[in-house]
């Protein structure tokens, strides 16, 4: 089973339909319990890092996250699901996200328009993930801030809004994009297909049932 994670995202109807035309196996969540059980995880999101983290928080969910990946549960994040994998967060403030990738989210350039909302081509590394996607194929992007990383191997794909910025990232068990998927058309159900086909197969026996 592939837990999706409820938190109020508003992106979560969308994100659960995509899911279910690739025909993964998931079920919606918003005990902790279940996350722990997933044979892989998705966190949607829409909205500001530090209304997320708090609402991980409270329910939970921060530790779940943090656990499943430690096991190497498949997992993916969605927006400001990838977003609140970094270290920190400038978003309203600098505050602290759950720290399991290098980097800090940073808001565009005061020249740029905010947020920024359309399709950007992606240039990616040709992994598993990206298998049937044309390097330079477009998805839709929904945001003001991005992942600054110091660390290059950690970039699967990368697109540019005033400066080049991880579209997705990939380490392990973990992925995660900025773009919606969910909104991308053919290719944005191409990779979530590619990721749930990949997170079904490395999925099994991570959970601890």
């Amino acid at each position: 089973m592939i837990a999706v994670i409820n938190y109020g995202a508003g992106n979560l109807p969308n994100a659960v339909r995509a899911l279910e035309y690739v025909q993964a196996p998931i079920e919606v969540v918003t005990d902790p319990a279940a996350v722990l059980a997933a044979d892989a995880v998705v966190l949607p999101g829409v909205g500001a890092t530090a209304d997320t983290m708090r609402s991980l928080r409270e329910m939970g969910m921060d530790a779940a996250i943090r656990a499943v990946i430690a096991r190497g549960t498949p997992f993916l994040g969605i927006c400001v699901g990838m977003q609140v994998l970094a270290e920190q967060s400038e978003e309203f403030g600098l505050h602290e996200c759950l720290g399991l990738v290098p980097g800090t989210i940073r808001r565009f350039d005061q020249g740029l328009k905010v947020p920024q909302i359309g399709w950007n081509s992606v240039q990616h590394d040709g992994s598993a993930l990206w298998d049937g996607i044309p390097n330079g194929a477009e998805f839709y992007f929904v945001h003001s801030y991005y992942l600054a990383t110091n660390d290059p191997t950690l970039v699967a794909g990368h697109t540019e809004y005033g400066l080049n910025f991880p579209a997705a990232i990939a380490r392990d068990n973990i992925t995660a994009v900025q773009f919606h998927p969910e909104k991308s058309g053919q290719w944005g159900l191409k990779l979530l297909g590619n990721w749930v086909q990949g997170a079904v197969v490395r999925g099994q026996g991570s959970a601890q049932h």
